[in-house]
């Protein structure tokens, strides 16, 4: 019999993800209209190598054999975004009904397929046209938000698993509106915090929309929740800048959505910012929705100080010193790097922070569900002459990983399951197509498809419901 302790609980959904502008393509085509990741990336200097997402690896055209491929691979859910400008190709008014013919036939390839569709109605690709009339720091888009929700939930009904509302505000937030390394590429802290606000709002907005038109619909939203340590556990100094980190990174979207309130810490730590003034009667009231799970994503920890001011502040490999202004209001904080294993991406692998990161959560909200929807890593995997791509590195991640989740499980925390980033190699944001994710390598000439070792592995434990120690 299997060790119980390596066994995943019955009801365990073992997945993957993408997002839609990352691997769809088709960016003009059926009706679809830009959107800011279309702009910025056909910005010059914003995106490496000047790639875009025009193509990407083309999953709009292949979408039919993408899904066999999970089918091959055992996946029990599929965790994928809905392209807004695709769906309402203006960002108000009429909507597409092309569009929406492409995701309800992903759906039903899915559910044919045996898989669960686990739907993220927001992955960072915003109608150009709301951005142009002010975007997330505008309470006029958060409103926009609610009405096609509320189009998708008719159009694809009850044969959703989970609805999730928005993946990773923090990102579209602070790395779209303050340090300006995402799109819109905004470098402007007071837009940021209220596009803080407004994504809040729009979440409860899509919850209450959805649930009019679907009472039984399961709701969630996916947070990348940060592990942030101090330096030195005995400085003042150091402690605060982890507690400020901690209000604008984690608070200030789980505090008024699970709590019905900001943290005070936060409304203070950023007067200077802003008066918050954008946040109206009634508002937190409509983002604290009951949720079914809370998304949680993972991929490292970090190790804060207090900056001396004089000092080159540390960088992971590869990034921009403009990143730090994504830390609205913490001028004053410096990131250590740690020894120790490090992706193509420059983060530190590090399975313990996922376990007291799901721990931690679970204590801090008892009763609500959590999933990992996403974890993963970028390396440098290529096909050896056999034509396979024998990822090694990223094969001893993912069982690492699993098993701090399963650790986790083991410690009380309830997880419903885990979906690996990504499903495919594809555009990583402002990295262009130079960083590899996925357990399916694709060749970005060709779109040729490789199952790498990893998958294969990650199929092993699916089959089993277990991963080795």
């Amino acid at each position: 019999m299997p060790d119980p302790h390596l066994t995943f609980p019955k009801d365990f959904l073992f997945g993957s993800a993408t997002a839609s502008y990352q691997i769809e393509g088709a960016v003009s085509e059926d009706g679809r209209t830009p959107s800011i990741w279309d702009t910025f990336s056909h910005t010059p200097g914003k995106v490496m190598n000047g790639d875009t997402g025009d193509r990407a690896v083309d999953h709009y055209h292949r979408m039919p054999a993408d899904v066999a491929l999970m089918k091959e691979l055992g996946l029990q859910a599929y965790r994928f975004s809905v392209a807004w400008p695709r769906i309402q190709p203006h960002g108000a008014g009429a909507f597409n009904s092309r569009g929406i013919d492409f995701y309800s036939r992903l759906v039903d390839e899915l559910l044919t397929a045996d898989i669960k569709p686990i739907v993220t109605l927001y992955h960072w690709d915003l109608p150009q046209e709301l951005e142009d009339a002010g975007g997330w720091a505008s309470r006029a888009t958060a409103e926009a938000f609610a009405p096609y929700a509320a189009s998708l939930a008719r159009a694809l009904g009850d044969r959703v698993h989970v609805w999730t509302t928005l993946n990773e505000p923090w990102c579209a937030a602070y790395l779209g509106y303050a340090s300006g390394v995402h799109a819109p590429g905004r470098t402007n802290g007071a837009d940021a915090l209220a596009a803080v606000h407004h994504l809040n709002l729009a979440h409860g907005l899509a919850i209450q929309a959805i649930r009019a038109e679907l009472p039984e619909a399961k709701m969630s939203v996916t947070h990348n929740l940060h592990v942030i340590r101090p330096a030195d556990p005995h400085s003042e100094d150091d402690l605060d800048v982890v507690r400020r980190l901690d209000a604008l990174g984690n608070r200030a979207f789980l505090e008024p959505e699970l709590e019905g309130r900001y943290p005070e810490d936060l409304i203070a730590d950023t007067a200077k910012v802003t008066d918050w003034s954008f946040v109206r009667d009634g508002d937190l009231e409509t983002i604290h929705q009951p949720l079914d799970i809370l998304g949680v994503n993972y991929y490292t920890t970090s190790i804060a100080r207090k900056w001396d001011g004089v000092s080159p502040r540390t960088l992971e490999d590869g990034h921009k010193p403009s990143e730090h202004t994504a830390w609205v209001g913490v001028d004053d904080v410096d990131f250590v790097l740690e020894a120790g294993r490090r992706t193509r991406m420059g983060w530190l692998v590090d399975p313990a922070g996922l376990t007291e990161l799901l721990l931690r959560t679970s204590k801090t909200y008892p009763g609500l569900p959590l999933m990992v929807t996403e974890n993963g890593a970028a390396f440098d995997d290529t096909v050896s002459e056999d034509g396979q791509v024998h990822d090694e590195q990223r094969l001893d991640y993912v069982r690492e990983h699993l098993g701090a989740v399963r650790d986790a499980i083991d410690s009380g925390a309830d997880v419903r399951g885990y979906q690996l980033w990504s499903l495919l190699d594809n555009f990583e944001w402002a990295w262009g197509y130079d960083r590899r994710f996925g357990i399916i390598r694709v060749d970005y000439d060709t779109q040729e498809r490789t199952i790498k070792d990893s998958a294969r592995f990650y199929a092993d434990v699916i089959r089993a419901n277990t991963t080795p120690a």
